[in-house]
């Protein structure tokens, strides 16, 4: 697959974000600064506008364009994370041809440099508790060999299970951290938003394999 299906996944994770703004908001407010979708759908317009680029890039350089983008314009702690995340798939995907395993491998070390980059880790309540065991499951499917259209389905699954988990946790990271067990029962933003992507691509992609 080459990065001419970029705008496709950036037009489906642009309508998610959009559809599901007012929700988000509202998830934000209550245990964090109440910036993250506004600063999030900055990030996808500015990413937008490089479409007729993108195509023309590498996955390499597609991803550290969008690293770069995402890091100078979407500003907050999620512009500084998701950047990361980018990047570091930018360096991990270098010379490599990308089919599912390779991207497995490619996404995990995107995943392990916002860990770093957040020093947090699964179940203190961020995104990284949908990031991580996504990551994770992806790795185990594209080791046993499951089949794409499952692959995908399995991934989607765990993007919504991971970001609901972060429902009955308390935050150790953000403002969220103040609050102790005032967040509980609240789902964190990040993880919501990163589901809602995850979810949006993940159906792309299903829709492109059925069509060839």
């Amino acid at each position: 697959m080459t990065t001419t299906i970029l705008p496709q996944l950036l037009n489906a994770i642009e309508l998610t974000i959009d559809d599901n703004a007012d929700e988000i908001a509202e998830l934000d407010r209550a245990i964090g600064d109440g910036d993250h979708v506004i600063n999030l759908q900055r990030g996808i317009a500015a990413v937008q506008t490089l479409e007729s680029e993108l195509v023309t890039l590498d996955w390499s350089q597609a991803f550290m364009k969008i690293g770069m983008t995402l890091m100078s314009t979407m500003g907050g702690a999620s512009g500084s994370l998701f950047g990361t995340l980018f990047i570091s798939m930018a360096k991990a995907a270098k010379g490599q041809e990308i089919d599912i395993a390779s991207f497995a491998a490619i996404f995990d070390q995107g995943v392990e440099a916002v860990k770093q980059r957040g020093k947090a880790d699964i179940g203190e309540k961020t995104m990284l508790d949908t990031l991580i065991p996504v990551a994770n499951r992806l790795k185990e499917d594209s080791t046993n060999g499951t089949d794409l259209a499952q692959l995908l389905t399995n991934l989607s699954d765990q993007a919504i299970t991971g970001m609901a988990s972060t429902r009955d946790m308390v935050a150790t990271k953000g403002r969220a951290s103040f609050l102790g067990d005032r967040v509980i029962g609240h789902i964190d933003a990040g993880a919501r938003t990163s589901q809602l992507m995850i979810c949006a691509m993940t159906q792309v992609l299903t829709d492109h394999a059925k069509r060839t």
